[in-house]
C-alpha cells in the first residue's frame, strides 16, 4: 500500500485530503476520559496540515441507530484535536450536508475541519453494497485524496473505511502503517519465547485468536472474565463468575491441543471475589476476598486476578522475547480489582520483550492505572482490529488501502 510519505513527496498544497481517522474516544457526558486515539492520528494530520493540504478529518463514535444523536457527537474530540494541534479546528454538524460542504469549501491551505459523526448517516454501516457505496459518493465529493489513518475501524465493511477508498487515490496514514508493521512482528520471524496474554469479559470474542495462536505461541495466559469459563471448563466451581457455559466444549478442545502441541496454558491459580459487581461509579467498597480458584465459594464473583496468580504471570512474562497482551484481568476500574491488571502491566514494563498491547480496555487500563506508554513496545489503537489480524483474516480496511 502507499503511504503518506508518498503522498507528501506528490505533494498536497491546496488538496482536500480526507482523513479517516479513528476518534471513538470514551466520554464521561462531553468530558473525554482518554484521548489516547486522538493523540494517536495527530503526527497525520499534522504533517499533512503543514504541508498545506486542507485537511478533513472523519470518523465514528460509539453507536448510534443510523441518525443523529447529540449523545454521540463528534464535537469533544474535534476540540480536543484543536488544542493538540494547537490551531483552530473547523466542526462541521452534519456528515456529507450543508453544513460539512460549507466547512470543507471554507477551509484554506494548512487548516483542518472534522465531520460529524459518520454513524449518524445509515449508508456507513449499511450491509447493503449500493446504499454503502452511495454514502461513499457523497463523502467522496468532499474531497481529492483519501488518507486511511483509523486503524480502529480497518475491520468494519463500512462507507468510508471499504468503499470510499476506491473513490479516491488512496494512502495509508502514519498510525496504520505502524500498526500494520507491529503486527507483522507478532505473525511473522517472531522473537521467541512468545507468549500472549488474553482478558476480557467474554471467552467467545477471543476463540478465533487462541485457535490461530495454539499454531503460534510458546504460551497463552488466560485472565479477566473469560478466565471463569475455563476453570469450569476443568471441573471447578465458579460461583457466580461470569460464565459462558456453551463455550466449555470449545474450550476443552484447546486445552486439549494445547497439551498436544506442547503450548504452555496458564490459568489462574488464585482469584480475588466479591458478593456481587463493583459500583463502578462511586467506587464503593466491594468487600473482596482472596480465594484459591479451585475453591470458589457459592455466591461469590470471581472479578480479578489473586497475588499468586500475579506472580505466577509475571514469572511466565519475565523470560518472554515477544508479548501480546488484549484484555484486562479483572474489573480494573474498581481499586478492589485492579491489581491483576496492574501486575501484568508492570511485568510488561519489567520484561525486555517487544510487548505490544492490543487496544480496547487494555490500552486504557494502562492509561488509568497510570503507566507510561513509552515503556511499552506498542500500544495498539484497535484492540477488535488487532484480534482479527492476529486471526489471520483479511481486514477490510487494510484490503481498501492496497493497490
Amino acid at each position: 500500500m502507499k503511504t503518506i510519505d508518498e503522498l507528501l513527496a506528490e505533494g498536497v498544497a491546496g488538496k482536500r485530503v480526507f482523513v479517516r481517522a479513528d476518534l471513538n474516544v470514551p466520554l464521561d457526558g462531553t468530558t473525554i476520559t482518554d484521548d489516547g486515539r486522538i493523540r494517536a492520528v495527530l503526527p497525520t494530520v499534522a504533517k499533512l496540515a503543514e504541508a498545506g493540504a486542507r485537511v478533513v478529518v472523519a470518523s465514528h463514535l460509539g453507536r448510534p441507530k443510523g441518525a443523529p444523536d447529540p449523545a454521540f457527537s463528534l464535537a469533544p474530540a474535534a476540540a480536543r484535536l484543536g488544542e493538540l494541534l494547537g490551531a483552530d479546528v473547523a466542526f462541521a454538524t452534519d456528515t456529507v450536508g450543508e453544513s460539512a460542504r460549507a466547512t470543507v469549501t471554507g477551509l484554506a491551505d494548512g487548516q483542518v475541519a472534522v465531520v460529524e459523526n459518520l454513524r449518524f448517516n445509515a449508508g456507513e454501516t449499511s450491509k447493503d453494497d449500493a446504499e454503502r457505496g452511495a454514502f461513499a459518493d457523497r463523502l467522496a465529493e468532499l474531497a481529492d485524496v483519501y488518507v486511511g489513518d483509523g486503524f480502529g475501524a480497518v475491520h468494519r465493511k463500512h462507507a468510508s473505511v471499504f468503499d470510499l477508498p476506491a473513490r479516491l487515490p488512496h494512502y495509508a496514514g502514519y498510525l496504520i502503517a505502524t500498526e500494520v508493521g507491529v503486527l507483522k512482528k507478532l505473525t511473522t520471524d517472531v522473537r521467541r519465547p512468545y507468549a500472549v496474554v488474553l482478558g476480557g469479559a467474554k471467552v467467545s470474542d477471543k476463540l478465533g485468536v487462541i485457535d490461530h495462536l495454539l499454531e503460534r505461541a510458546d504460551r497463552i495466559l488466560i485472565g479477566g472474565g473469560m478466565a471463569y469459563t475455563f476453570l469450569k471448563a476443568q471441573g471447578h466451581e465458579v460461583g457466580t463468575s461470569l460464565l459462558q457455559e456453551d463455550q466449555i466444549p470449545a474450550v476443552r478442545e484447546y486445552l486439549r491441543r494445547a497439551e498436544e502441541k506442547g503450548v504452555e496454558f496458564v490459568l489462574p491459580v488464585d482469584v480475588v471475589v466479591a458478593p456481587a459487581f463493583p459500583d463502578l461509579k462511586t467506587k464503593a467498597p466491594a468487600h473482596p476476598a482472596t480465594v484459591a480458584a479451585d475453591a470458589m465459594p457459592e455466591g461469590q464473583m470471581g472479578l480479578d486476578n489473586g497475588p499468586e496468580t500475579n506472580k505466577l504471570y509475571a514469572s511466565k512474562l519475565a523470560d518472554a522475547a515477544t508479548v501480546f497482551w488484549n484484555g484486562p484481568m479483572g474489573v480494573f476500574e474498581h481499586p478492589d480489582f485492579a491489581d491483576g491488571t496492574r501486575a501484568v502491566a508492570q511485568a510488561l514494563v519489567d520484561s525486555p520483550a517487544f510487548s505490544v498491547v492490543g487496544g480496547g480496555d487494555s490500552a486504557a487500563a494502562v492509561r488509568i492505572l497510570g503507566f507510561d506508554e513509552n515503556a511499552f513496545g506498542h500500544i495498539s489503537t484497535g484492540g477488535g482490529a488487532s484480534l482479527e489480524y492476529l486471526e489471520g483474516k483479511t481486514l477490510p480496511g487494510l484490503a481498501a488501502l492496497e493497490d
